[in-house]
């Protein structure tokens, strides 16, 4: 296995990283890179499909209390979804339907704004590595062609060359494009069942909001 230390350049990894950082911030600040980090966890632990299943059936119990006891009370629904529960306490503290439609449209756009700063870094390294990989290559081919006359400096011009296209390939095409493929996945997944379970709340928010139905809630209180 000794010849995969022949692929191994701490100095010229650490420069590629720098410079992909260094690029990277310039376009969409240190905000968004802190998310990038933070977006790891969820990158592999996250399971929309089973969120999307437990939403379905929290808003199955809360649609039942909010026939039963109206909205004031669709709160008193346990989900450890937060976006779930922070709808929840919204809808029964909300005194107009309007109020908490524009929340909820707030809160979904805010959340995909968020996710596609997420996706744009990646993408952004994903886009940054290979073309860093080749300033690299050319400051190898110039040291290459500057030595010309000495033999034993051609090595480690070559290298340089060669490293740097080879990293910037790998981090492109093997780290960040994959990742940022799978982040947005999510995101379009997790936004799906959001957005579902919203249009639920909302269409309970507007019959339980009816006239007819406060009167018949009031009666059975």
């Amino acid at each position: 296995m000794a010849w995969l230390g022949q692929f191994f350049d701490p100095l010229t990894l650490l420069a590629m990283f720098a410079g992909i950082v260094a690029v990277t911030v310039m376009q969409n600040g240190w905000t968004a890179w802190r998310r990038a980090i933070a977006s790891l966890r969820p990158l592999f632990s996250a399971d929309p499909a089973a969120d999307r299943d437990a939403a379905r059936n929290a808003m199955l119990r809360i649609d039942q209390v909010a026939q039963l006891r109206g909205l004031a009370c669709t709160d008193r629904v346990r989900t450890t979804n937060p976006f779930l529960a922070d709808a929840a306490r919204r809808l029964a503290n909300s005194d107009r339907v309007d109020a908490f439609e524009l929340w909820v449209s707030q809160a979904l756009a805010d959340r995909a704004q968020r996710h596609g700063a997420v996706h744009r870094l990646w993408f952004s390294i994903a886009d940054a590595a290979p073309a860093l990989g080749m300033a690299g290559t050319i400051i190898g081919l110039v040291g290459m062609f500057a030595a010309m006359d000495d033999p034993a400096k051609l090595g480690p011009s070559m290298a340089l060359a060669l490293l740097t296209t080879f990293y910037g390939v790998v981090i492109a095409n093997m780290i960040a494009a994959p990742v940022a493929a799978r982040l947005s996945d999510l995101s379009e997944r997790e936004l799906a069942w959001q957005r579902e379970a919203a249009e639920r709340m909302l269409a309970i928010a507007r019959r339980e909001s009816a006239p007819a139905r406060r009167a018949a809630i009031r009666e059975v209180a």
